[in-house]
């Protein structure tokens, strides 16, 4: 029969799952391989043994073996090193590992519990009823959906929204069933705190509230500022996070792993005493030291965290180490079977999905995830990629949740139809275009080009298609065609259908455009009516400048020329000027520039503000589709990057209204930069 070689099996790795691989010379590991490491270090302190048992064992007795050695090895024969800084082993080998050496003897005189509760296996997933769960009726065994939009995603250069941008975002997220909104980090800006703040009053005393939840670092600042931004929520929560790596601790934090385990357990003592509800995020936990990992959970769970969370700060992992990292947690971790085990990782390197995945396999219960995986860098991962992997192949994961493989039970809270319009929502108030390709939200990913695929969807959709486009709220309505004739009853009923809720006020402005464009096209689209909705839901309160009107020449053989009217509603000036440029587009920037007294855009050497992006893309199909235009800009002095948006019919005015948004915002965060109009116009403006 076959053999098991014990000092490869899981138990000695302390959870790491390893492939057997051959059998390699003790003094030439393959370099590179931890588990060929693991064997090198363990054959050279205990050669007799292994070959005594390779020779003389047959499976039963092999197993039993394993646990005999583990009792003689409670230290690990590897364990990682998070700084990832090479260290030559006793091997010879130099590589992020660091091979212990235990003295056999020594081994002898160590009590065998620690081996005998590795060999127990992992704790039992925690799937006691929340007083969430128990108010909202939500199942306490689903894989709780925890967004972070408006934080991680919110990071992303250019995607900053405002508070009331951030709380239309805030209401979709409870229509779509997230069961945590992490709302912001409070002591970030005034503006954060409100956005939290504000969120919590709202959308945090709904009937069926998600937990609102703020950001906080191990500090008693931030904690007391998060407390008192998220206090008036029916379920408040406190998310707070230390460094965890060697690399972390050492160059940023300055401090040792002692004082670390201290930290925590004073700050997650203060967090527990504002909110019964505490998340503790160990920072790059998947490059640190996973024993010393363990300690720090074990200190966090003592204090008084209810949520532990495993951040793939750097997108480093993949989907095996993911599962296997959960599966020690379990393991080694005490108090963990009390608790619920999240992950949050980013996309570096294209798998953070994957690696939810197997964190799922592996026990974890929380996935923290954004609309269309926006976030820093590459992105976090995607929160209708990772919900629609669980749907689409929930008879694979039933049995890693308890469930029979043919179980139709949901495994996660979300509504799947609300998740296309989310998808359009946050594209909308923050600019950031979803690529055509992406999975499940992106244009194509309904799309059949191929004559083999056409005529196989054209017999059987399942032909070439796992998920219906309805599924996730992606509906060929042809009921009431909408006009230029329809009246506000069938415009309002038409957003009923679509599950847009506006107030009245929102309503009335939404009408307004959507006759303007009812007189430029003969049918309006649902994806019209999103593109006026979101449009018109972009904050524009606190907005200075307002264009009144643009108008170009252009042509082969002809200098582009604009001539644009903007409205300053600081100074109550309305003035007009026109300027030239490369094509009407810039002609158009570089007349509101003049306009502002500002200078850059479309310039050689911008100074005061610099055009980084310009797209456009079609609404609908056919020659009357809605134009969208995004435009970013980034502010030399600060770096800071601002987007602006805007939909028309015509390209030039859907460009200079979107151009005129993006400065708008710049000169909000720039309280130093006070445009004026044009001099030449100033006397004449103060006469008026």
């Amino acid at each position: 029969g076959a053999q098991v070689d014990p000092l490869v099996h899981p138990i000695w790795t302390r959870g790491i799952h390893l492939r057997p691989s051959p059998a390699l010379p003790a003094a030439q590991p393959q370099r590179g391989h931890v588990h060929e490491v693991a064997r090198g270090e363990a054959r050279r302190v205990c050669a007799p043994t292994a070959r005594m048992v390779r020779t003389f064992l047959v499976l039963p007795i092999a197993l039993s073996a394993c646990v005999a050695v583990s009792a003689f090895a409670p230290t690990p024969a590897l364990t990682h090193r998070g700084s990832m800084a090479p260290i030559a082993a006793r091997s010879g080998m130099a590589a992020p590992w660091r091979t212990a050496a235990p003295v056999a003897s020594r081994q002898c005189r160590l009590a065998a519990a620690p081996a005998l509760r590795m060999a127990a296996g992992p704790k039992p997933v925690n799937i006691k009823p929340t007083k969430h769960d128990i108010a909202t009726g939500r199942d306490p065994t689903r894989v709780k959906v925890f967004d972070t939009t408006l934080r991680d995603g919110e990071q992303s250069p250019g995607c900053s929204m405002t508070s009331d941008e951030k709380l239309q975002v805030a209401k979709q997220l409870a229509k779509l069933g997230v069961d945590v909104i992490e709302a912001g980090f409070p002591i970030a800006s005034k503006d954060d705190f409100f956005a939290v703040q504000q969120i919590a009053n709202t959308i945090g005393q709904l009937d069926d509230p998600p937990i609102i939840c703020g950001l906080a670092r191990a500090t008693k600042g931030d904690i007391d500022a998060c407390a008192d931004a998220v206090k008036g929520a029916k379920f408040p929560r406190i998310h707070t996070f230390i460094a965890s790596s060697d690399i972390h601790m050492e160059h940023k934090l300055k401090k040792t792993r002692p004082e670390v385990l201290a930290i925590t357990k004073e700050m997650v003592t203060l967090a527990r005493s504002h909110v019964e509800d505490v998340e503790f995020s160990a920072e790059d936990a998947l490059r640190s030291d996973w024993s010393f990992l363990a300690e720090l959970y074990s200190v966090a769970i003592k204090a008084g965290a209810t949520t532990l969370n495993v951040p793939d700060t750097v997108g480093f992992t993949t989907p095996s180490e993911f599962r296997s990292l959960m599966e020690y947690l379990r393991t080694n971790v005490e108090g963990i079977q009390d608790v619920t085990l999240s992950v949050h990782g980013h996309n570096d390197l294209g798998m953070a999905v994957a690696n939810f995945l197997g964190a799922v396999e592996g026990g974890a219960r929380q996935i923290e995830v954004t609309i269309n995986g926006i976030g820093e860098r590459a992105g976090n991962a995607a929160l209708e990629e990772v919900v629609m992997a669980l749907h689409v192949r929930k008879q694979y994961y039933n049995p890693f949740l308890g469930l029979p493989a043919d179980s139709d039970k949901p495994l996660t809270n979300i509504k799947l139809k609300e998740i296309h319009r989310s998808s359009k929502l946050v594209t909308a108030l923050t600019g950031m275009m979803v690529q055509a390709n992406k999975a499940i939200v992106g244009a194509n990913a309904f799309a059949h080009e191929s004559g083999i695929h056409q005529d196989g969807m054209l017999k059987n959709k399942l032909t070439y298609e796992i998920v219906d486009a309805s599924t996730i709220g992606i509906e060929d309505n042809e009921g009431i065609v909408l006009g230029k004739h329809s009246g506000r009853a069938a415009f309002r009923s038409r957003l009923t259908e679509m599950g847009m809720t506006l107030t009245d006020d929102e309503t009335n402005k939404a009408f307004v455009r959507f006759k303007e464009l009812a007189d430029k096209k003969k049918e309006i689209s649902s994806q019209d009516l999103e593109s006026i909705v979101n449009d018109e839901s972009q904050d524009l309160t606190a907005n200075r400048f307002t264009l009144k009107g643009v108008q170009v020449t252009c042509g082969a053989g002809v200098i582009a020329t604009a001539t644009v009217t903007l409205y300053d509603m600081k100074d109550n000036v309305e003035r007009t000027d026109a300027s030239i440029g490369t094509g009407p587009v810039d002609a158009s920037f570089q007349a509101v520039n003049r306009l502002c007294g500002l200078t850059g855009a479309g310039q050689a050497s911008p100074s005061e503000v610099r055009l980084l992006e310009f797209s456009v893309s079609s609404v609908t199909a056919g020659i009357d589709a809605l134009g969208e235009v995004t435009v970013r800009l980034q502010d030399p002095k600060s770096g800071k990057v601002f987007y602006g948006r805007a939909a028309d019919t015509d390209i030039v005015v859907a460009s200079t209204h979107a151009y005129v948004n993006a400065l708008n915002r710049m000169l909000l965060q720039r309280t130093d930069l006070t445009p004026k109009l044009h001099p030449q116009f100033s006397a004449a403006a103060r006469a008026v």
